[in-house]
């Protein structure tokens, strides 16, 4: 299953003198992943090197290393434990001892593995969004169900007649909400269902 960071975790290994602070944060998105490394890479270190995997996307960056041997092997040990919505940054300060490319590849991406191991984990559950026009004599009722159904309200903009809604849903439970608001609005609300982040 796929899982995700709720908190940051760190982790300092050292190999062959060389000192390697692996930094690894949940990232919703580009901008927040790339924050993270902002914040905790280190302009004195021989090399900050990061990876980041949100859905689909993702990223990687060696950082002056020979190529593929730091970037790649962070974003393997993200991808080998079925991470997502996650950064991590590899910090090295070079201890005199040169690795040679295995070396780096492993060094890089145990840190990496072992940093997400020790981290605090969540379960990441697909989620649909719904979307409908809810009567203000339901509204009320809607909301109360939320927590039953393990939904969030995303927006609910209202108008002269109620408000437009959306809410995620587990993607198991899509179904079962869907029958049950349109028993609520006796099928006279069309529900949508959008594309979740």
């Amino acid at each position: 299953m796929t899982q995700t960071l709720l908190s940051p975790a760190y982790l300092d290994l050292t190999v062959k003198k060389s000192l390697f602070r692996a930094q690894a944060a949940p990232a919703s998105g580009e901008e927040e992943a790339m924050a993270f490394f902002e914040s905790v890479r280190d302009p004195e270190a021989t090399h900050n090197c990061w990876a980041w995997r949100i859905g689909a996307r993702y990223r990687s960056f060696d950082d002056g290393e020979p190529g593929g041997t730091a970037g790649r092997p962070i974003l393997q040990a993200i991808e080998m434990q079925d991470f997502d919505r996650v950064m991590v940054v590899v910090t090295r300060w070079f201890g005199g001892v040169k690795l040679g490319a295995g070396g780096l590849v492993s060094a890089y991406g145990g840190a990496a593995a072992s940093c997400l191991r020790q981290g605090e984990i969540a379960t990441l559950v697909p989620m649909n969004v719904l979307k409908w026009h809810c009567p203000f004599a339901l509204l009320a009722l809607v909301q109360a169900r939320l927590a039953g159904w393990e939904a969030q309200q995303l927006r609910c903009d209202f108008d002269a007649e109620g408000a437009e809604m959306e809410i995620a849903v587990p993607e198991g439970r899509r179904d079962e909400v869907m029958e049950e608001l349109r028993d609520l609005t006796r099928g006279q609300a069309p529900i949508t269902v959008l594309d979740a982040d």
